[in-house]
């Protein structure tokens, strides 16, 4: 086994590292907007993330699009929660 043979080796490693690293982060993403903007169904959010895009990337972006919306309003200031 050559030098260029072990390289090949080590990018095709790297390569299919990659591929499920960004794999992962996509299927987190839906779940991780959902929890930060206080999303009241964010759970759901997230397996709606990981199931739309196991069973087909088709549907993920709903899934991403959903984390945006139906966020609950916020109190104006930090007052009006104490009362």
């Amino acid at each position: 086994m050559g030098a260029l043979d072990i390289f090949a080796v080590i990018v095709f490693v790297v390569a299919i590292a990659s591929v499920v690293a960004v794999f992962v982060i996509a299927g987190m993403a839906p779940g991780y907007v959902a929890r930060r903007r206080g999303h009241p169904w964010a759970q759901a959010v997230s397996v709606a993330g990981w199931v739309t895009l196991i069973f087909g990337f088709v549907l993920w972006p709903v899934a991403f699009i959903w984390a945006y919306v139906d966020v609950p309003a916020r109190p104006a200031n930090k007052q009006e929660i104490a009362k």
